[in-house]
């Protein structure tokens, strides 16, 4: 299973110049890094799955049948995988910093899809801004923005 998991992405990755659409290979991207806030936790809720997918379909413009094929794999993926580094430095060569930041705040709002932030996906999430280069600032105001409102 882990090779048919590693095969997706590898395909769904190519390099965007080999592509027919570079764009959907910047969206897959993205669709892992939010699928690894969704299992931080260790719980992938129902509103989280539910979230993620109304990301992955509105904001992304991911068809159905991708969004589903993506799911199901990324949540059999083995959760210690060390290497972000294909999805982190295809966004990097291919957003801006206004780009990232947005993805950063589409973290925090997967985080926030069940109601409260765990400390694991604040940490995750943290990791990935880092990497892709999300100043500090910018990642405490994507956080203050994606907050619930009462």
């Amino acid at each position: 299973m882990i090779d048919a998991v590693t095969q997706f992405f590898q395909r769904a990755l190519a390099e965007p110049t080999h592509r027919d659409d570079p764009a959907l290979t910047l969206e897959l991207a993205c669709a892992a890094l939010l699928c690894e806030i969704m299992r931080a936790d260790f719980d992938s809720s129902d509103d989280e799955r539910a979230a993620l997918r109304e990301m992955l379909v509105s904001r992304l413009s991911v068809s159905a049948a991708e969004v589903d094929e993506l799911m199901a794999m990324a949540e059999e993926k083995v959760e210690d995988a060390i290497d972000h580094y294909q999805f982190v430095r295809l966004i990097n060569d291919h957003y801006d910093n206004a780009q990232r930041c947005e993805l950063v705040k589409l973290m925090w709002q997967m985080a926030w899809a069940d109601g409260e932030v765990d400390p694991q996906e604040e940490h995750r999430i943290r990791r990935l801004a880092g990497l892709l280069y999300v100043s500090h600032s910018d990642f405490i105001r994507t956080k203050l923005a994606a907050e619930p409102r009462d």
